[in-house]
């Protein structure tokens, strides 16, 4: 038996109830399901398919609860030791406690049952490339910085099971890059008293980005500046710092302006937010996967809408592809890193918009954010898109929701999905379309 909390006066006392659960499945989330004696279906969070668990109700409704794990009672084959010391109470990862290789079987078995759910769609998955590093592999994070009375700060992560609470991470994070958690605890003993040297303000967001010169470091809100040189002076690691304000603006305050950032064998110029995918191992196969289905590209026209900094277009380019990106929010940073090759140019503006005008292309690569496509993107994909779509998406959801919407002219070929957040309930999916004759 596994106690996973204290037992409080309050426990001892009975005044806890709490109730034995045989735990069948994990949902979207990473939450454990089981039922409780009167049948009601309980979501349960860091437990496994096989566990036998004792809980304690939390929230309670009809037909469904949530719970809190109290005591493994009896494990899962597949229940492993987490890592980090903060686990039982932050939010940030969900699945430490679950073997890894449980881990890919699972995600698997989510994107399908996704799929038929939303989408209607039938289909096996045709794989999934695991992550080659489990751990300390995210090349930025963010974290929330509380300030409270008496000069105190807490500063972490939310706290699991209450979300409007701060866990205090003050030594590391089992997924990030090292140079990212080496910054990060200096920057914890350099930042002073009730946090003095970063701009004022309660509420702080803080994401550290690992670039090739050091760590830089993003502060979404607050006023003033601080003081970044002394911040900096404290803190060698972190090489410059900015501010987004509440308009996204990005302010430098102190440090270098230009950053780069080493990825599939280039160094390029990169904003302090610019989007890069976190997981830098698992991206080199997730790139390689998707030139390999264009392959081969010499002549062809390719679209590579919601295109970011232009990583797909620009290896797919080099390969003898015309391409033409699409981005709403392109800054000099694409110019800068595009000025080769020459037969790939890139497009500001918005994909509603810029598609039509684009098209007709031999394949069209789609990689939007969470929310996935507008349904009138969507449309015009099914009325005039090409023999070929590439649709990379971080939520298998809303992705089988738009592969729905295109189902009138579209049949979706394979699906692979790429293990680029390990411990968590994400995972990134690639869906492989093809227009029917």
């Amino acid at each position: 038996m596994h106690p996973i909390y204290p037992v409080t006066p309050e426990n001892a006392q009975g005044k806890l109830s709490t109730e034995s659960v045989q735990i069948r499945s994990i949902n979207s989330a990473g939450h454990g399901v089981g039922n409780l004696k009167d049948g009601r279906v309980v979501f349960i969070p860091r437990t496994v398919p096989g566990d036998t668990v004792s809980v304690t109700v939390t929230e309670s409704k009809p037909r469904w609860c949530k719970g809190k794990l109290i005591e493994v009672v009896k494990s899962s084959s597949d229940r492993v030791d987490p890592v980090c010391p903060h686990y039982s109470s932050c939010n940030g990862c969900a699945l430490q406690h679950m073997a890894y290789e449980a881990q890919l079987e699972w995600k698997i078995n989510t994107v399908e049952e996704c799929f038929k759910r939303i989408g209607g769609i039938d289909i096996s998955v045709s794989g999934i490339q695991p992550s080659p590093e489990q751990y300390s592999y995210r090349s930025r994070l963010s974290f929330s910085l509380l300030r409270l009375r008496n000069s105190r700060v807490i500063a972490g992560f939310h706290t699991l099971g209450a979300p409007q609470r701060i866990e205090n991470i003050d030594k590391t994070c089992a997924l990030g890059e090292t140079p990212l958690i080496d910054a990060w605890k200096s920057l914890r003993k350099g930042w002073g008293d009730s946090a003095r040297l970063l701009p004022s303000g309660r509420k702080l967001k803080l994401t550290l980005r690992n670039v090739s010169q050091g760590v830089a470091l993003v502060i979404h809100g607050g006023k003033r500046n601080g003081d970044p040189d002394e911040l900096m002076r404290r803190v060698p690691e972190i090489v410059s710092v900015w501010n987004v304000d509440d308009r996204g603006n990005e302010i430098l305050l102190g440090g270098e302006q230009l950053l780069y950032d080493q990825r599939l064998g280039e160094q390029v110029e990169v904003g302090p937010t610019s989007f890069l995918q976190a997981n830098r191992s698992c991206e080199i196969y997730l790139n390689d996967w998707i030139v390999e289905q264009i392959n081969p590209c010499e002549g062809m026209r390719v679209i590579d809408a919601y295109c970011g900094l232009g990583i797909y277009g620009r290896r797919i380019a080099k390969h003898g592809a015309n391409v033409i990106g699409i981005e709403r929010n392109l800054t000099d940073d694409f110019h800068q890193n595009s000025r080769e090759p020459g037969n790939l140019e890139c497009l500001a503006g918005t994909v509603e918009k810029l598609l039509p005008e684009v098209m007709p292309a031999d394949a069209l690569i789609l990689n939007p954010p969470r929310v996935g496509l507008s349904r009138s993107v969507a449309t015009i994909v099914n009325e005039s898109g090409p023999w070929l779509v590439l649709y990379v998406s971080c939520d298998p959801a809303t992705l089988a929701r738009d592969i729905d919407r295109m189902k009138e002219s579209y049949r979706v070929g394979k699906i692979r999905l790429f293990d680029l957040f390990p411990q968590t309930s994400h995972t990134e999916t690639v869906a492989v379309m093809h227009r029917k004759a």
